[in-house]
């Protein structure tokens, strides 16, 4: 087991394992048919997508023991075989996420074998918790868009903005929940699973790539793309935190609280990229400190007073923030990228990833508002973070995902000389 893939291994040679994966899938295909007949769509398509999953490999070897465990499989199928056959509806959305989140890793070790990405266990772990959370995410997202549009009642079901808010905020909690729990049943099973791999998935060429290949990415300077002087850069970052120390101080003569609290979270950001320059000799140059500056200087005049006045505003706040996050994750993907030899992400999967990360920290950061709003509403304070109904939650994590686009699409090559330093850092770290 030394020198086999553990991803591939996942995928055991047992006729027991087989047959039994066989039987959840036929227990799928008959849910799925009769789902159909009773109108039940949801399930209808969750079901067929777990069967064109599992059986994908069976069916590219034209070898039917090509299965997955079935104890992974027992797991996807479990919310449509409770909903087919349990005694009462599920209680909480936990066991539905984790089901996603268990599907989510199975498509992951298919790419893994039949594609040119390469991953390792302890990234797969990683890897299932961002998927459960942002696949909820999605699900939610899609499911508005098709309630706005279509006239559907997935979720716009005439209750009102906020009752719906606070039921997918819990849905959302579960999910947190679940995909904990998905990453812990993965990592259990790489840690206690000892069986033999199928030689199918077994037998394939690992992919050889040389360090230099993945270096030969060309460096943009975004401080030189801006056509804006350096030294006027570094003027507007400085404007920009003395804006903030006088909201700071609107904010304590006013005593506004959440004025307050934003203006501090901002000012102590805008400090970092200068701390992570200073302190780990990372090359953030003036370009990328007024990016980060500029997404929380715009969201604190927000909070003080733009948001109330210009409807769109947030919208663009929530971009702009999106995008420094996706930036942060865009960069220490490729620092794992480039560190870990034995793991690749081709440009489609970096595309992806980055996508899924922004959903996960969407969902993770909607809940924190919520908390923080019930929160303040529960002690009779005004909420620093506020939301307005689901079509606000929605809304932002629609452009959250917009702001991930525009940095996975043009904002990669400014990340660079960032990625390549934190490789190196990370090699320094793990060597020390």
């Amino acid at each position: 087991m030394e020198n086999v893939d553990r991803l591939v291994a996942m995928f055991p040679n047992s006729s027991r394992n087989a047959a039994l994966s066989w039987l959840l899938v036929g227990t799928l295909v008959v849910i799925a048919v009769g789902g159909g007949w009773l109108e039940e769509y949801t399930s209808v398509l969750f079901a067929v997508v777990a069967v064109a999953v599992a059986t994908a490999p069976a069916i590219a070897f034209r070898d039917p023991t090509v299965m997955p465990p079935w104890y992974f499989l027992f797991l996807v199928a479990l919310p449509v075989l409770w909903e087919a056959f349990g005694p009462q509806p599920l209680a909480t959305s936990i066991v539905p996420a984790l089901a996603i989140g268990t599907l989510g890793l199975l498509v992951v070790v298919e790419l893994h074998r039949f594609t040119s990405l390469r991953l390792v266990p302890w990234f797969s772990v990683v890897l299932t918790v961002v998927l459960t959370l942002a696949m909820i995410g999605l699900l939610n997202v899609l499911q508005w868009s098709s309630d706005t549009l279509f006239g559907t009642t997935f979720l716009l079901d005439g209750r009102s903005q906020d009752a719906i808010n606070a039921a997918v905020m819990i849905e959302f909690s579960y999910a947190v929940v679940a995909g904990l729990l998905a990453g812990v049943v993965v990592y259990a099973h790489f840690r206690l699973s000892r069986t033999e791999p199928h030689s199918r998935m077994a037998d394939f060429t690992t992919l050889e790539r040389e360090i230099g290949d993945d270096r030969s990415v060309d460096a943009v300077v975004l401080s030189d793309r801006l056509g804006i002087p350096i030294g006027r850069q570094e003027a507007l970052t400085r404007a920009m935190q003395l804006v903030l120390v006088g909201i700071l101080v609107y904010g304590l003569v006013v005593r506004d609280l959440p004025v307050i609290t934003n203006a501090v979270l901002a000012i102590v950001v805008t400090f970092i990229p200068a701390m992570l320059r200073q302190n780990y000799a990372l090359p953030i140059e003036p370009g990328l400190a007024l990016w980060v500056t500029s997404a929380v200087f715009l969201h604190t005049l927000g909070t003080a007073a733009l948001y109330d006045a210009i409807a769109p505003y947030d919208h663009l706040t929530h971009t702009l923030s999106a995008s420094v996050v996706a930036a942060a994750g865009y960069a220490v993907l490729r620092a794992i990228h480039l560190h870990e030899r034995s793991v690749h992400f081709p440009p489609w999967a970096m595309f992806t990833f980055l996508i899924a990360f922004i959903l996960a920290i969407g969902v993770i950061w909607e809940l924190l508002e919520f908390v923080a709003d019930q929160g303040a509403l529960a002690l009779g304070m005004e909420p620093v973070l506020a939301q307005h109904g689901i079509d606000d939650t929605i809304v932002d994590m629609i452009f959250n995902v917009v702001g991930a686009i525009l940095v996975a699409t043009w904002g990669t090559l400014y990340l660079v000389e960032l990625s390549e330093r934190l490789a190196e850092l990370l090699g320094e770290r793990l060597e020390a």
